[in-house]
């Protein structure tokens, strides 16, 4: 069973909470303008503001098992190549080659112990570094040391590998800005500052050591849509009322922040269980489930049972879509066949429920947004954690602007 320091105390507040019949509250109510949503220029600078300069998500530990494995990946239009080289350190590069531009290889994972570009076939080693020039003799001089693969800053933590679309720049830190500085891309201290105190609580999961069983993609309404959803449970019982509902209260949550990150805890219809029972004869973790969000894009359901789904949100190309990645993942290796079934069922049930219910009604408010029929959107005091998510993109678009001053 899932341990966690805190758990007796979060189910302590959701308790509370059930007996109140109330949730976790911000102290007002907040307004957001629609144009957040709808206008195409705010939406590219938040890209250049936000998505080009935090440290995002490139992809997971369980993507790359081993030494001599990479995954190539487009985001924001960048595409992406990383790479776990024979030393077993993540590193990444622009999925470029430096003598014509082609992609070294296609979207995906696979295993590799170096790059070849598939049009004149010069070739890389899994440090990036240009080892091979076809007709060399007769192309002429190339200084090799400086054609190797464009580098990204790049770090591995608690499962996740984290990096920067943005060659030569340090990703931002909390409080920080970017800068040009090399040792802070080589040495990680950019993701540690980031996370704070959220990197303990990541580690805990213990993501780096499961695998993963399956993957589904998604097309959704503008980014910022999408990830209102991962953010709070008043929905749960009119739009999940024969999905998600059926095992999860709905309006019920404890939340906690770390920076722009953010815990937040659901409880299920059998939390009523532990009222009027000692707590010495609670099993908090069969009664309460937690969302983990790592700012600006990425949200773990699932993390303290044996099966979780991390959800991948990709901005664009346009400013009302985005494509999400769900990834899948065991706990422990599904060694048998009803194991994998089970599992299975698990992930088409997640896919479906996003895709017919999440998604659908993300793409109805996206079409809405343009209707004129509203000028803001209003945030209950129970939708906390989506007031926290959008005062943190107001914080980060504004120092953005100072900096660009």
């Amino acid at each position: 069973m899932f341990e966690h320091p805190e758990l007796m105390l979060l189910a302590k507040r959701v308790v509370a909470h059930l007996e109140a019949k109330s949730t976790d509250q911000a102290d007002e109510v907040m307004r957001v303008p629609v144009s957040a949503y709808a206008d195409p220029q705010r939406w590219s600078e938040e890209m250049d503001g936000i998505f080009r300069k935090v440290p995002l998500v490139l992809g997971l530990t369980a993507e790359l098992p081993g030494p001599g494995t990479y995954k190539a990946i487009e985001l924001l239009g960048t595409p992406v190549l990383v790479v776990r080289s024979g030393d077993g350190v993540v590193r990444a590069f622009l999925n470029v080659c430096r003598h014509r531009g082609a992609a070294l290889v296609d979207a995906g994972c696979g295993a590799a112990r170096g790059f070849r570009c598939p049009y004149h076939a010069w070739s890389y080693d899994d440090h990036g570094a240009l080892i091979g020039i076809y007709g060399e003799s007769t192309f002429g001089d190339v200084d090799r040391a400086t054609h190797g693969l464009t580098v990204l800053p790049c770090a591995e933590r608690a499962g996740f590998i984290f990096g920067s679309l943005t060659p030569g720049v340090t990703p931002r830190s909390l409080g920080t800005r970017p800068t040009n500085s090399t040792e802070a891309n080589s040495t990680g201290g950019w993701l540690d500052d980031w996370l704070g105190d959220y990197g303990p609580e990541l580690d805990r999961l213990g993501l780096d050591r499961w695998h993963l069983t399956g993957r589904r993609e998604l097309e959704g309404a503008g980014w910022k849509v999408c990830y209102d959803g991962y953010l709070e449970g008043y929905h749960f019982q009119s739009l999940h009322r024969t999905t998600i509902f059926t095992q999860t209260m709905s309006n019920l949550m404890v939340s906690d922040a770390y920076g722009p990150h953010q815990r937040v805890v659901f409880a299920k219809h059998s939390a009523s269980e532990m009222l009027g029972v000692p707590e010495t004869e609670w099993s908090p973790a069969d009664h309460i489930g937690p969302i983990y969000t790592i700012f600006p894009h990425i949200s773990v359901a699932g993390a303290w049972g044996s099966q979780c789904m991390i959800s991948q949100l990709i901005p664009g190309p346009t400013h009302d879509r985005s494509r999400t990645i769900q990834y899948f993942l065991s706990r422990d290796p599904l060694d048998t066949d009803e194991a994998r079934a089970k599992a299975e069922a698990h992930a088409d049930f997640l896919y479906q429920v996003v895709r017919d219910e999440d998604y659908k009604t993300g793409l109805d408010i996206q079409r809405g947004v343009g209707s004129g029929a509203n000028t803001h959107f209003v945030f209950g005091r129970n939708e906390v954690t989506l007031q926290r998510f959008h005062q943190w993109v107001e914080r980060l678009m504004s120092e953005a602007d100072e900096v660009s001053m």
